[in-house]
């Protein structure tokens, strides 16, 4: 598995992914299905395009920070 940074993928290129994941964006936020601000479980604050972070084998839009981080490992582990 490689990964890859989303810092160093166009915003598009981000848009793009949100949109083949069931999600999409407004140009700074990330937005659900129905068009509102995807917030980020664990901090409860909505996750902006440019500080967005999928985990690998996982398809949940997080807030790139060490709280989101730190509790998505104690919630799923890190099985990558």
């Amino acid at each position: 598995m490689e990964f890859i940074s989303l810092k160093e993928v166009t915003k598009e290129a981000k848009i793009l992914l949100l949109k083949e994941l069931g999600y999409n964006s407004d140009g700074i936020f990330v937005l659900d299905s129905n068009g509102a601000k995807h917030i980020d479980p664990h901090i409860e604050q909505p996750v902006k395009i440019e500080n967005m972070m999928i985990l690998p084998g996982s398809t949940i839009i997080l807030d790139n920070n060490p709280i989101s981080i730190a509790a998505y490992l104690e919630d799923y582990g890190d099985k990558f």
